[in-house]
């Protein structure tokens, strides 16, 4: 467990003339930067996610005023990289400022489709359905001639131009039969969100009317399934009633 002790200062943030100053670490992503050599060190067979997950479970081990250093030393940063993009943002152009401002839109964007994704993913959203091409290179990567990814997709490319047309017709089926499993996935997974109340995930109004009534009507069969249950018990109960009464009123009567 690594000591409490002095965080040395981070590196220069880029100059003015390389463009905007970089965003400082924050606490956690110092320690991590800070570990890693002596993990890889540690642990040369690591994979680098394995690397940091075991720093990170280190951080999660750390107690507060271990962790303190790393935390006040990421404020320091953050303070001073707050000067300095002023000072950048000072010295623009209007049309450097207007294209800064676009291209922090677009990180943005690109930061917001990657959560989403991640969200999607954790919400079991079925994976999309693949190309034939696609079928054919997961058979065959590993026996593609090339030694690096780019060499292999290069000769499945190849391998697949040679194909004839009934060679390649095994692999468009199974891509049909890939469409039916997606869909029937995504009609499960839909009707699934709005039972949840995650419509905002479903892809189009029309889909979401469906997929709601669908959600609507199976929640709708759930609460009927008792109630039918009750009627029937209750017919059931008039019926007897009804026999009992007339038997009564024939022993009357025979009396």
């Amino acid at each position: 467990m690594p000591a409490t002790r002095a965080i040395r200062a981070a590196k220069p943030f880029t100059t003015f003339a390389g463009g905007p100053p970089k965003r400082p670490l924050n606490g956690y992503m110092r320690f991590v930067q800070e570990q890693r050599p002596q993990m890889v060190r540690q642990h040369p067979d690591f994979k680098a996610i394995e690397v940091i997950k075991k720093i990170a479970t280190r951080w999660r081990l750390l107690r507060p005023e271990q962790k303190r250093p790393f935390e006040k030393a990421a404020l320091a940063d953050r303070d001073r990289y707050k000067v300095m993009l002023e000072r950048y943002k000072a010295q623009l152009t209007p049309a450097q400022s207007k294209a800064l401002v676009e291209e922090q839109r677009q990180k943005r964007a690109k930061r917001m489709a990657i959560k989403k994704k991640r969200e999607l993913t954790k919400l079991g959203k079925p994976k999309r359905p693949r190309l034939p091409f696609n079928i054919f290179m997961s058979e065959h990567f590993e026996e593609a001639r090339g030694i690096t990814v780019v060499a292999k997709m290069k000769s499945l490319q190849d391998d697949w131009r040679k194909l004839s047309i009934m060679q390649k017709q095994v692999y468009v089926q199974l891509a049909e039969d890939d469409k039916v499993r997606y869909k029937n996935e995504m009609k499960r997974w839909e009707e699934h969100m709005v039972e949840i109340g995650r419509q905002d995930l479903i892809r189009r109004k029309e889909t979401a009317r469906k997929a709601t009534k669908a959600g609507k009507n199976r929640a709708k069969s759930k609460v009927a399934k008792p109630k039918k249950a009750v009627a029937k018990k209750k017919r059931a109960a008039k019926k007897t009633t009804k026999k009992t009464t007339k038997s009564t009123v024939r022993n009357t009567k025979k009396a």
